[in-house]
């Protein structure tokens, strides 16, 4: 079990973080509203000490790929070794655009214990916005420069970051009869990936707990389907039982306590929730249509589900306990796939419409339906913990799909970073609790620290 390994290995050691200083000032502010996009120039300087390019590339290229950021080229540099204890040459910074400045320093201690300290400078103002030291092992450097990113993202923003997190999927091998699949998990940025063996069974759906380093997925076997849940802190998998009849999509609960699916029994397809302790099993829907991707909102009262009870697929909300069922999406095509935001403020779905598949949101009541991404076939979006980004897969006619993310406004639209085929994408939460709330007082308000 290679993954379990490598993933479990890269799960400790980062919960050593030193204590802070953020400087709160007044902020040049990423605008991230429905209007133009107009990507902040930000100067990251190489970190000094071992690893410091390492790290200073890899925040470049993650403020880079968020859409928000235009990171300046060192190339261009006037000041070229700003320190992080010394005040930087303003103009020098100021002449090449720069309106923030990230610099940092990096150092192993008589421990063996890597400590990044970094500093953020408002350049505008020649004041600091934020200043702050990680500790980790140096194998763990390149979730340092992630921790660090989500740091600069949410001073910069007001908005949780994302960087610190995983992506597990479907990696696929082969077309037809002879297709492979195996569950895969890499960093959000394409690095590390790590794979579980072939098998013979079609695997499926991936899902992460929002709670927690624990996946649930299916297996399409020549006889069988069956639900399994796989911890990636200690490498326990199991089933969650035998059914009479054949499970899919299923989806934890936000406390991860409980798993909602759907069972089809002679032609029909229902939902049901699994409390995974006393593994109770409750029947939520009894329609004689197909009922079927479930997915809860963040506060566990609603689920919302793909239901084609109308005639054709829809969307439809109901209360955890079944009741209250009703359609939302009001829209001609067929929906699939919906995913409540972890913000609680919208719904992703696929939508099936004039031969083409396309990514959109929609308000939880049904209303402000946007197309963010239309292809030949793209399906599965999931959302990054702090509800800005999501992941999906598509493809054109006679490829292999592939790994994209949008953000919610349709306007940052990019392959994600792994090259190879890939399916059923889900992003996990942060692999850890914020250090702190960086936000500084910032207007960008999506799935802030503690609110």
């Amino acid at each position: 079990m290679r993954l379990i390994a490598l993933v479990a290995a890269a799960l400790v050691g980062l919960t050593l973080i030193a204590p802070a200083t953020a400087a709160r000032a007044q902020t040049p502010e990423v605008v991230i509203d429905e209007g133009v996009i107009r990507a902040m120039p930000i100067a990251i300087a190489p970190f000094q000490g071992q690893y410091g390019n390492e790290i200073s590339e890899v925040i470049s290229a993650n403020l880079e790929r968020s859409g928000f950021f235009d990171p300046i080229d060192p190339a261009a540099f006037i000041e070229r070794s700003p320190s992080v204890d010394v005040q930087p040459q303003f103009a020098s910074w100021t002449a090449i655009n720069a309106q923030t400045l990230l610099v940092g320093r990096v150092s192993i201690g008589p421990d063996g214990r890597l400590r990044a300290a970094f500093r953020l400078w408002d350049v505008v103002q020649q004041t600091p916005l934020l200043e702050f030291q990680f500790t980790s092992t140096p194998e763990n450097w390149r979730r340092v420069a992630h921790k660090i990113s989500d740091a600069v993202y949410q001073r910069l923003t007001g908005e949780l970051g994302y960087f610190d997190t995983r992506i597990v999927f479907i990696a696929e091998d082969g077309r037809g009869p002879g297709r492979q699949t195996r569950l895969a998990v890499m960093d959000q940025d394409g690095f590390n990936p790590v794979y579980l063996a072939a098998t013979d069974a079609i695997l499926m759906t991936p899902r992460f707990s929002a709670t927690h380093q624990r996946v649930t997925y299916m297996a399409l076997g020549e006889d069988y389907t069956r639900i399994y849940l796989l911890d990636l802190e200690t490498g326990r998998q199991e089933s969650i039982g035998e059914f009479d009849g054949l499970v899919f999509a299923p989806r934890f609960s936000p406390d991860g306590r409980r798993i909602a699916f759907s069972l089809e029994r002679g032609g029909n397809s229902d939902i049901y929730v699994m409390n995974l302790q006393s593994r109770q099993l409750s029947r939520l829907t009894s329609d004689p249509g197909i009922d079927t991707s479930p997915s809860f909102s963040p506060d566990g009262s609603r689920i919302v589900f793909n239901s084609d009870r109308g005639g054709r697929p829809r969307l439809y909300v109901m209360n955890s306990d079944g009741s209250g069922q009703r359609a939302i999406s009001g829209g001609s095509g067929n929906y699939h796939t919906p995913v409540w935001s972890p913000c609680g403020d919208l719904v992703a779905f696929t939508k099936q419409q004039g031969g083409r598949f396309h990514i959109g949101v929609m308000n939880p009541d049904g209303t402000g339906e946007r197309i963010l991404s239309s292809s030949y076939y793209q399906e599965g979006p999931s959302w990054a913990p702090n509800g800005r980004y999501l992941v999906f897969f598509r493809g054109e006619a006679g490829e292999s799909p592939r790994l994209y993310t949008v953000d919610v406004t349709g306007r940052i639209l990019r392959p994600a970073p792994y090259a190879g085929a890939a399916s059923d994408p889900a992003w996990s939460p942060l692999l850890d609790p914020p250090a702190g709330d960086f936000s500084g007082g910032g207007s960008g308000g999506r799935c802030l620290a503690g609110s």
